[in-house]
């Protein structure tokens, strides 16, 4: 009697089993990886560049700088744009003086991603700008980086998801 008891037991536990609903998978969450932001993005939530985003906007280059690239970004940091000549920077941002503006911040760029090692072997060498038929001497004294003999690469390689950053202490005047 128990070998039957259980007999029909062990089929009624089947029986259920075949009819229950079938179990739900849960997801599996698989972690994204996050894409750096763009120069200018980083350059906002920086707070060391307030001055170089405000020029950036009014030249009309917020698009350009924020586009696939890539660019290289020679940023020189608010304490660079006050060491400027009184009223420099207010002439500059001035409507009428646009052009000059815009010159003076494609000055800073350079096209493709050039990160500090390939900076270091450009000793001695002129590099192209984004400033149509203008260039930027490189030197490299004592493991110091200087654009132009006297701007000195103070921070490098802020990778960017549209190129790369270097921190200069002055403003390149082209």
């Amino acid at each position: 009697m128990k070998v039957r008891f259980f007999a029909v037991m062990t089929s009624i536990v089947f029986i259920l089993a075949a009819c229950a609903p079938a179990a739900t998978q849960t997801p599996t969450v698989v972690p994204t990886e996050v894409m750096p932001k763009d120069i200018v993005d980083i350059a906002i939530e920086d707070g060391r560049f307030t001055t170089l985003v405000a020029a950036v906007q009014a030249a009309g280059l917020v698009d350009t700088l924020k586009s696939a690239g890539p660019f290289t970004v020679f940023a020189p940091t608010d304490d660079a744009f006050a060491a400027l000549p009184a009223g420099t920077l207010e002439s500059l941002l001035l409507p009428e003086n646009k052009q000059q503006l815009t010159d003076i911040l494609l000055y800073h760029v350079v096209s493709g991603n050039v990160m500090a090692a390939d900076v270091v072997g450009l000793d001695g060498q002129m590099v192209d700008t984004a400033l149509a038929g203008k260039q930027v001497a490189i030197k490299v004294d004592n493991g110091d980086v200087y654009l132009n003999g006297t701007v000195k690469v103070i921070i490098t390689d802020i990778i960017a998801s549209n190129g790369i950053i270097h921190v200069i202490d002055a403003v390149l005047l082209p």
